[in-house]
């Protein structure tokens, strides 16, 4: 009986540890955004990075270089929101790609692979008719977090 109240309290406590209340995650290492979103979001364990154009933080405006450029300014803002959560590229699980021209799909693994060591995230890319901001390519990750204590 003791095991077994014991679990059920080890259980609760987990549970509760888990239900964690959202967090946003603000960086002005990446474009702020100008519509009702956020650049991240933290929320039981997970976060949850918004999809990200070519946008240069500072002008907040489009890349010149065409596709290529525009992948580079996109990951260079990805990795700013995930380490303003406290997390790597490393603990990205997913990644969603939005590509206009899927012709595009070699240089973006080429690109696209040399943000991560090895294990990379699942992936889903989806060709798509057209993009905010005349964008060519977007991308959003989820990344999980470290559990870290917090301090009273």
């Amino acid at each position: 009986m003791k095991k077994l109240l014991f679990t059920s309290i080890a259980i609760c406590i987990s549970c509760f540890c888990l239900a964690q209340h959202k967090e946003i995650v603000k960086t002005d290492k990446a474009p702020v955004p100008i519509a009702p979103y956020s650049q991240g979001v933290k929320s039981n364990g997970l976060l949850f990075v918004a999809g990200q154009i070519g946008l240069d933080p500072i002008t907040k405006k489009l890349v010149e270089g065409g596709f290529e450029a525009e992948t580079v300014q996109i990951m260079a803002n990805i990795k700013a929101v995930v380490e303003a959560a406290g997390s790597t590229m490393d603990d990205i699980v997913n990644t969603t790609i939005y590509i206009k021209d899927i012709n595009n799909f070699a240089k973006v693994n080429e690109i696209y692979g040399k943000y991560f060591k090895g294990d990379f995230p699942a992936r889903t890319t989806i060709g798509v008719a057209n993009l905010p901001g005349g964008a060519n390519i977007e991308i959003a990750v989820v990344a999980a977090l470290v559990f870290k204590p917090r301090r009273k």
